[in-house]
């Protein structure tokens, strides 16, 4: 099934409608990460606030998009589909290409805040927009090519974020009119649907059906950032210089898009053991990282972990998307929404006193490696083969 028949009635045409959701998924990823090339221009400029007040500018924004998902189906009870994704979009570009002209570091933190609520509004509209609109059947492509457009989106936004903040800190936030392009396809190829009557709700015993993949999006998020929390310095420490170690990091991302495109394939032909390719992938990745010193063990390490990253997270998107139906949106999304950044904000909080406390340089790796033992063991205890249709 290739045709797209809209709930209205109205038959819309596939690839444009595709084309203005995946628009959506290519911005979500941009939200904080964008901006850690900009960190020490920043922190140059606001001279005197502390290192940890300049981080928020990363890290804050997670906290509103967690809070926003779970304002999420109250929202799409108020307002239908493409009034809240513009809403959403307009905020994002308002927000984040606001900083630019902004010169005190209290009102840019604001900004950073509402980029997060702005965030927090189009990051289940990202996939579960792709449940509502699409049969099951298309779930695995479209969730990979979303996977693939988010991944796209870090690697492209974090160039130009570096090359921006060359200039001046302030041009690297100018990143965001990025939104613009999403703001035109979305007002014209997003039909105008509500994904929630004001009379519905969701039951706790429904929400409770969904634990597998909220859980499985957090473990993958914890695993993941436990990578660019600690590559730079233990690669530092091992003599790597800091382009040799950007170039590996954007190796990763590239990585995790190419899977994204193939994550399809992928389902197809190994369809009853992806379950288990993002714990497997993410413990050989940093076992690799942790016992493997030098060069070689960094490529391949990083190109694990993005292999994991790849067909972790579009695997979790299709697995709950079919579950969830073409009720997606407004019930499991915004929780798996939320998980990935609760995972982002919570993985160094977790893993650096741990590894503090065992004190070797490879000690965020090997904690790492015992989390993706934890996954393995969740992955093994909560899917089954009837997880997915048949092919």
């Amino acid at each position: 099934m290739r045709g797209v028949q809209a709930p209205a009635g109205r038959v819309e045409k596939p690839c444009a409608l595709t084309a203005a959701i995946l628009s959506i998924s290519l911005l979500t990823v941009m939200a904080g990460a964008a901006m850690a090339p900009a960190l020490g221009a920043i922190k140059e400029h606001f001279i005197s606030c502390s290192p940890l007040t300049v981080q928020f500018i990363v890290s804050l924004p997670a906290l509103f998009i967690i809070v926003t998902t779970f304002f999420f189906r109250s929202l799409c009870r108020l307002m239908p589909t493409r009034t809240l994704a513009l809403i959403g979009l307009t905020l994002y570009v308002a927000a984040g290409a606001g900083a630019f002209f902004v010169d005190e570091i209290g009102m840019l933190l604001v900004l950073r805040a509402l980029l997060g609520v702005s965030v927090g509004m189009i990051m289940p509209l990202s996939t579960g927009l792709l449940s509502f609109f699409f049969p099951p059947e298309e779930q695995s492509r479209l969730m990979g090519l979303s996977a693939a457009m988010n991944q796209l989106g870090g690697v492209v936004a974090t160039l130009l974020a570096g090359v921006l903040a060359t200039v001046e800190w302030r041009y690297a936030f100018l990143v965001y009119l990025a939104g613009l392009l999403a703001i035109i396809l979305v007002a014209a190829k997003l039909p105008n649907e509500r994904l929630a009557s004001r009379g519905s709700r969701i039951e706790l015993k429904t929400l409770l059906r969904f634990h597998p993949s909220v859980t499985a999006m957090l473990l993958i998020m914890l695993l993941f950032f436990v990578y660019p929390t600690n590559f730079a310095l233990t690669s530092g420490e091992q003599g790597v210089g800091t382009i040799a170690t950007t170039v590996i990091m954007m190796g990763l991302d590239v990585v995790a898009f190419f899977v994204g495109l193939m994550f399809d394939w992928l389902m197809h032909h190994f369809r009853q053991t992806m379950k288990y390719a993002a714990p497997l992938f993410f413990l050989g990745g940093y076992a690799v990282l942790a016992y493997w010193p030098g060069v070689a063990g960094m490529l391949v390490g990083s190109a694990l972990i993005g292999i994991a990253n790849g067909a972790g997270v579009p695997y979790v998107n299709t697995i709950a998307s079919i579950k969830g139906g073409r009720d997606a949106a407004i019930t499991v999304m915004p929780l798996i929404s939320a998980a990935l950044y609760l995972g982002q904000f919570l993985s160094p909080l977790i893993v650096s006193p741990i590894a503090g406390a065992i004190g070797t340089a490879n000690a965020p790796y090997v904690v790492a490696m015992c989390i993706a033992v934890v996954f393995l063991v969740q992955v093994y205890l909560t899917r089954n083969h009837h997880a997915l249709p048949p092919a």
